[in-house]
This record gives structure tokens, sequence and C-alpha cells, in this order.
């Protein structure tokens, strides 16, 4: 048998007077129906929870066990009664977000505390994973929204602009020491480094330069990740195009350097991406402007 709430106040307030007929008085009933409701609640709870004589009354070890969560539970009974009252208070709702793992990082994950105080009723849930694979999941229904730069092909989607997605080509200034790459000849005593086959990140670099120019590199390394892009171009294994954001603080303390900087690169933009017709489509558009005031770090 699950206590009932009236049993629970009777108990707390027995517990707080340790006097029957005082703790009757403030809850309203005869002693005899306020003994009655305490031995019915202990009968119900299988255990004793007052010891009772013609003199004293002392809570027992159980009943000691019981008080803080019996106080907690009239706490939350009347946190409900308060909340069902609330015509105007927001209603609770989550948003499940998708992210490369590299971003959610370094700018999603320390967004997530004042995004949560500056709107309580909206939990922000977060999955991780590579660009056409959250687009895939965002098709299926299985998270509400992603944080992406991909090119967007077809209809059924609605976005929201935050950051532009500047790129710029580095390598590791004890690298270049040894091996300068000044122009396209130079690519032959490099390793480029990239993410997939397709070459995603240098093209950025290789559609800003002259059609008709060659980049021959000695070797291509795949790594999957920018993250791992960026620890192999420290290590001086060679050189890439990497998201600016990403590398801001190793340009400024010049363990990297900009190659061809006078070279200006494509940029894309981050976008915050939800189905068309989404239930919360105005919450989504809402956290799109949220999250474009905050800087990529």
């Amino acid at each position: 048998m699950l206590p009932d709430l009236d049993s629970l106040r009777c108990f707390v307030a027995a517990a707080d007077c340790l006097n029957f007929r005082t703790a009757a008085a403030r809850v309203a009933l005869s002693p005899a129906a306020f003994s009655d409701r305490i031995r019915r609640l202990e009968a119900d709870l299988g255990a004793v929870l007052f010891e009772r004589s013609t003199r004293r009354v002392a809570t027992t070890p159980a009943g000691l066990r019981l008080l803080p969560h019996a106080r907690q539970c009239l706490d939350e009974a009347g946190r409900c009664a308060q909340i069902a009252r609330e015509a105007d208070a927001p209603t609770p709702f989550a948003l499940r977000v998708g992210t490369r793992y590299e971003l959610g990082l370094s700018w999603l994950v320390p967004a997530l505390a004042p995004l949560r105080a500056a709107r309580p009723e909206r939990t922000l849930h977060l999955a991780f994973g590579e660009g056409d694979d959250l687009l895939a999941r965002l098709h299926k229904g299985e998270i509400d929204a992603v944080v992406t730069s991909a090119r967007l092909v077809g209809a059924g989607l609605e976005t929201a602009p935050l950051h532009a997605e500047a790129y710029v080509f580095v390598g590791a200034r004890t690298h270049l020491r040894r091996r300068p790459l000044r122009a396209a000849t130079d690519a032959a005593a490099h390793t480029l480094l990239d993410t997939r086959p397709d070459l995603p990140l240098f093209r950025y670099f290789r559609d800003a330069r002259p059609a008709d120019e060659e980049w021959r590199f000695a070797a291509v390394e795949l790594l999957g990740t920018i993250a791992a892009v960026r620890h192999r171009v420290l290590e001086g294994a060679g050189v890439a195009v990497l998201p600016r954001y990403f590398v801001e603080d190793l340009l400024e303390s010049r363990r990297l350097t900009a190659l061809l900087p006078d070279t200006p690169l494509p940029q894309d933009w981050f976008r915050l991406v939800w189905r068309t017709g989404h239930p919360h489509g105005p919450h989504l558009r809402t956290l799109g402007t949220e999250l474009a005031a905050r800087p990529l770090g």
C-alpha cells in the first residue's frame, strides 16, 4: 500500500510536535481520528513510527528515516498543485541537437548551462556525429535539429544562420622552417592532411587558386576528423586546411603559420537546421537566435 498524502501530513505533524493532541489540532482532526491515521499508516508501511505512552511520544528509527522523505513528498505535491494553477507558466520541453564532435565540445557544451539558465523550461540534449549521418537522423526524426555547415539540398528543411565558418591553410611553424611552402611547386615536399578521400578541407583552398595550378603532394594522409588533423599538423606531420575558429589560438601563439595568406578562402555558414513543420519550430528558431549571439570558441 502506498501512503496517502493526508496520512503523511499527519505523520509529519506528529514528528514535529511529539504530542498527538497538538498535532491533531494542527491538521484539524479529532485526537481519535488522528491516532487512527497514524495506526493505518504504520499498518500500510509495516513499520512502527512512534513509541507512545501516556507521558511521551518519541519517533522510532523507522520514523526518523521516513521523515525527510515524507517532507519532500508533501513539498512536491504542493508544487504539483502550484504548477497546475500556473496557466501562464511555460511548458517544459526537450530538444535533441546534433553536432560534429569538435564543434560540440568547443562551443555547444559550454553553452548548455547559460542556455538552460535563460530558459529553464527547455532541456537540450546533444548528439554527436558527422554531417551526412546527422542529416539522415534528422530526416528520420531521431534528432530535432542539426548544427552544420554542410551544403544542403532538397526541400523540407528550415534553417537559422549562426556563424560564418572561415578556413585557413596551415602548417606547424617548426615544420615550415625546415620545409617552406610558398607555391604549388613546394607541395612535393609535404604531406597533405585531410579527413576523407574527396579532400573536403583542402577543397576550400584549391577552389580559391587558379584552375590550371597543380598541387601534387608527396603523400595524402586521411584522418577522419578535424581534431585528428589539427593534432597531426601540430606534430609537424603535414599541412592542412582547417576551420579558423579551431586554430585561432594556435595562430596567435605562432605554433601554426597561415600558408599563402593572400589567398582568400571561400567560407561556409554554420546553420541550425530542422524539419519544416516541426512541432517546436518556433522554439528552434529562438534557439538559433541565441546560438548566433554566442561567439565560436
